[in-house]
């Protein structure tokens, strides 16, 4: 799926207008990006996690020249999908919500 895809769901689901639809994408996607670029954890009830983590520089080795490296720290970000998205994509009852 693409972002004119998401953009063609939410005018369809919505109403509004394509033009309309298009900002409320753009919106969501720089507010989620600023919120991990400041380190901020995002979770999203039924969906999963999203988490900036440091990772710490480190002694690596090329793998065709066997010549040691070191492999700047970096920031990454992982997803963690909640279980309610696991079930879904499995087939399976979702766990009960406490």
């Amino acid at each position: 799926m693409t972002k004119a895809d998401l953009v063609e769901k939410v005018y369809l689901k919505t109403g509004f207008s394509k033009k309309e639809s298009a900002d409320i994408v753009e919106m969501v996607f720089d507010l989620l990006k600023s919120t991990l670029e400041d380190g901020e954890k995002i979770k999203i009830a039924g969906f999963g996690n999203f988490v900036v983590k440091d990772k710490a520089t480190r002694r690596g080795r090329n793998p065709q020249t066997g010549d040691e490296i070191e492999i700047s720290s970096r920031r990454i970000l992982t997803f963690k999908p909640s279980q309610v998205l696991k079930a879904a994509i499995n087939g399976e009852n979702p766990p009960a919500q406490n």
